[in-house]
């Protein structure tokens, strides 16, 4: 198993942003009951370390891989395209003032106890952010536009931050 290669590779898949989640897990458990330290507990000091070594890199291709915005952002990178979040920080002003609209929407319904809205917000940002994830898969697999894509994961990691700001919201209101 060649271990310096992309996470990609090292799981047998494209190199895509659509992926197979149960593929990716079911490789993810076979690589790990190779690599893990477990196994290598009567060897040598080397072959541990070596074996915990790459479990963790097996690990954090797995996290990389498993979560949408970390893929893209991944992919991105292998594609030479920095996101570039410190210095690349403009928004177009409708897109920021919706974020604003959004988070005003969920100060008013935390203040007022309103799990219902709370939940009717969780679940339009869910389904905007499907929709984004969507056209970003479009950006990156299909057309690779890798600016276009870039530009719609920055936009996409505001949906996600409002989207735990919303769930941090309704487990203060159910505690």
């Amino acid at each position: 198993m060649d271990f310096s290669a992309d996470h990609f590779s090292l799981f047998g898949l494209p190199q895509t942003f659509r992926l197979d989640d149960a593929g990716l897990d079911k490789r993810y458990r076979e690589i790990q009951a190779q690599v893990h330290p477990d196994r290598f507990a009567s060897a040598g000091d080397t072959e541990r370390r070596l074996s915990l070594q790459n479990a963790t890199r097996v690990n954090e291709a797995y996290q990389t891989l498993k979560k949408p915005l970390l893929r893209a952002q991944y992919l991105l990178g292998l594609a030479g395209h920095d996101l570039d979040t410190e210095s690349n920080t403009a928004m177009p002003p409708e897109f920021l003032m919706e974020q604003m609209e959004w988070r005003e929407a969920v100060a008013e319904a935390r203040l007022a106890r309103d799990l219902d809205e709370l939940e009717q917000l969780h679940h339009r940002v869910k389904q905007r952010m499907n929709s984004r994830y969507e056209q970003l898969a479009n950006l990156l697999d299909d057309q690779r536009k890798y600016a276009a894509a870039a530009d719609r994961l920055r936009r996409l990691m505001f949906l996600e931050k409002l989207l735990a700001e919303i769930d941090d919201a309704m487990a203060a209101l159910e505690a």
